[in-house]
């Protein structure tokens, strides 16, 4: 086949344009039906039309979940990150407009990790020389720029991990301070606010706690889930009811599984 031959969507048969199209391994995508896919699925060209299917008719299901979703808490500013804590669910979209955008519903259970990244970018300053050349400072010169990610891990079954910028834009923070070594560096690296630290500090400290909080409240909802799922399955010792002298394993009450009476009263 041509460069310019027509070219047709394996899923729903309509005809490609001649930039729309999203190459599949074993077919061809319109840039609609891949719009339906998850933001987070990365793995499009090694996808058959097969896999493609099962994932929209997940996504499909998925709107259902969305209608259900209870938001009790949300972290973030540009990306969000939704928790519904009654049904222990989460979702992180950017998108105003939820039953539109669709984001992904996923259980507390599907978390394996979630971490903060902290992205350093430095541009040199130069100064004139007596010729009108920019030269370097001696010593040299710099100013700082921070980007701030989060990287939530996940057991899903088409991606892997949530990687999403907290921030909108950049956050420069001037130049960093040379007077006393590293130390006043330190503290705005653990998120001390020190006066006269250079611009965008503020904005820099917002940012890493705001990381933080959301770094936390994924982790302690997944251990949560982990601990009484533990405790769910931990070995149950016998003991005598004291109401009817039966060996018993007490219920998730407390209460013998043959009287009723509680065990430990």
């Amino acid at each position: 086949m041509g460069l310019f031959d027509k070219k047709f969507c394996g899923i729903c048969g309509g005809k490609i344009g001649l930039f729309g199209n999203r190459k599949l391994e074993d077919g061809n995508l319109c840039k609609d039906c891949a719009a339906k896919l998850s933001p987070w699925f990365s793995e499009r060209r090694h996808s058959t039309l097969e896999d493609i299917k099962g994932q929209l008719a997940y996504r499909e299901e998925n709107k259902a979940a969305v209608s259900a979703f209870h938001t009790t808490r949300s972290l973030g500013r540009y990306y969000k990150v939704y928790l519904d804590e009654d049904a222990r669910k989460f979702m992180v979209t950017s998108a105003s407009n939820l039953t539109q955008a669709n984001p992904d519903v996923l259980d507390y259970s599907q978390v394996t990790g979630c971490d903060l990244d902290i992205e350093e970018d430095r541009d040199e300053l130069k100064r004139k020389d007596p010729n009108g050349n920019s030269v370097s400072y001696n010593p040299p010169r710099y100013e700082y720029s921070y980007d701030f990610y989060i990287t939530i891990r996940v057991n899903h079954p088409y991606f892997d991990d949530m990687r999403f910028k907290l921030n909108p834009s950049s956050v420069n923070t001037g130049e960093r301070p040379m007077t006393g070594g590293s130390t006043n560096w330190n503290f705005r690296q653990r998120g001390i606010n020190i006066p006269g630290l250079g611009m965008g500090v503020n904005d820099y400290n917002e940012y890493v706690q705001m990381g933080n909080e959301i770094k936390e409240a994924l982790t302690q909802a997944r251990q949560t889930v982990r601990d009484e799922v533990i405790a769910q399955t931990a070995p149950k010792n016998a003991v005598t009811c004291p109401w009817c002298g039966a060996t018993t394993f007490p219920d998730a009450s407390g209460c013998c599984e043959y009287c009723g009476g509680a065990v430990n009263a």
